[in-house]
């Protein structure tokens, strides 16, 4: 079974912001995920679909 790469579509970060502070994101390619800075958390992508929730946000070390 062969692993497909979902891409994520950066068109997004110009419409998303930071469900807690409602600022601006980064998105970091390597981990798949989006940065606020401002919380100091990373919300994952999953198939290509950002997980906006902060429950499922890691925090930043």
């Amino acid at each position: 079974m062969t692993e497909q790469t979902i891409v994520f579509d950066r068109r997004m970060l110009e419409a998303l912001v930071c469900p807690q502070t409602q600022t601006t994101l980064t998105y970091d390619a390597d981990r798949q995920e989006l940065i606020s800075k401002s919380a100091n958390l990373a919300f994952p992508i999953r198939n290509g679909i950002p997980i906006m929730l902060v429950d499922e946000a890691r925090t930043l070390d």
